[in-house]
């Protein structure tokens, strides 16, 4: 009797026991990081360039520190179950997006900026084609930031680092409004030359330098003929300035952003 009364004191003790895990911290241990996954860059949802409707998108080679504002829209059940540009299937439930000239996969935090909604998204998939947009929602995003209603918000999107929480804040070179017409054609002017053997040899240097986007154009001036190398056309004045920020990180510090009639 003695010995079955220790036994069921022991069994009492024991059910009591967390070994080690407290009760409280049990689903901690169970749940993943709340952490931006790391990501593996999609081999065929990233090319250099391509063209849609016209015009040439060139891809960022790094999304580091990219902040942008403008009108999300959102895409549904007319593109679920079909591929997306990264090769992923198009799920309207899941939290993903489109966007132009992201590197994808990369992970973003969209703030609606008419309601204080936000959320984070995976973009994998490129779009929207729409002048003035600048992300394509799924539905499932849309709902949650209350864009599904309207079809359109003004949003900010900021890329997040792999196990980042929150976005950082970004210093711009260049400001948000520019007072540029919509769809005026931007260029990222890295020098001009009277020379083109001097010219051709900038753009060796850039191609050494992983930047592969390049080209030369030929400008007749009073002077003569003058060879320039530059980047472009780019069409969204945040792209521009990312583009223009990772240049200057590699050493062109020369490298400047021209609009289309600086260009001409």
């Amino acid at each position: 009797m003695r010995q079955w009364l220790m036994l069921s004191l022991l069994l009492v003790a024991l059910a009591g026991c967390t070994f080690g895990v407290p009760i409280g911290d049990r689903g901690q241990q169970q749940s993943s990081s709340s952490g931006v996954p790391a990501t593996t860059p999609s081999k065929r949802g990233n090319p250099s360039s391509y063209v849609v409707f016209g015009k040439r998108y060139y891809v960022l080679n790094s999304s580091e520190g990219f902040v942008q504002r403008g009108i999300a829209s959102w895409y549904g059940t007319k593109f679920h179950g079909r591929d997306t540009s990264s090769g992923e299937v198009y799920n309207m439930y899941a939290m993903t997006a489109a966007h132009k000239t992201l590197p994808i996969p990369v992970y973003v935090h969209v703030k609606n900026l008419d309601n204080g909604r936000s959320a984070v998204v995976k973009v994998n998939d490129r779009g929207p084609f729409i002048s003035g947009r600048i992300i394509d929602l799924s539905y499932a995003a849309a709902k949650k930031l209350g864009v599904d209603g309207p079809g359109t918000a003004n949003v900010e999107i900021r890329v997040l680092s792999a196990g980042e929480d929150q976005p950082t804040s970004v210093a711009r070179s260049i400001p948000l409004d520019t007072g540029l017409e919509q769809d005026l054609p931007l260029y990222i002017q890295m020098g001009s030359f009277s020379s083109q053997l001097n010219a051709n040899n900038l753009v060796q240097n850039l191609v050494a330098a992983d930047e592969t986007a390049v080209r030369i154009s030929e400008l007749e001036t009073g002077d003569g003929l003058f060879y320039r190398v530059r980047v472009g056309p780019l069409f969204d004045i945040d792209e521009a300035n990312a583009i223009l920020s990772r240049l200057r990180g590699k050493g062109f510090q020369t490298a400047h952003i021209v609009v289309q009639s600086d260009a001409e």
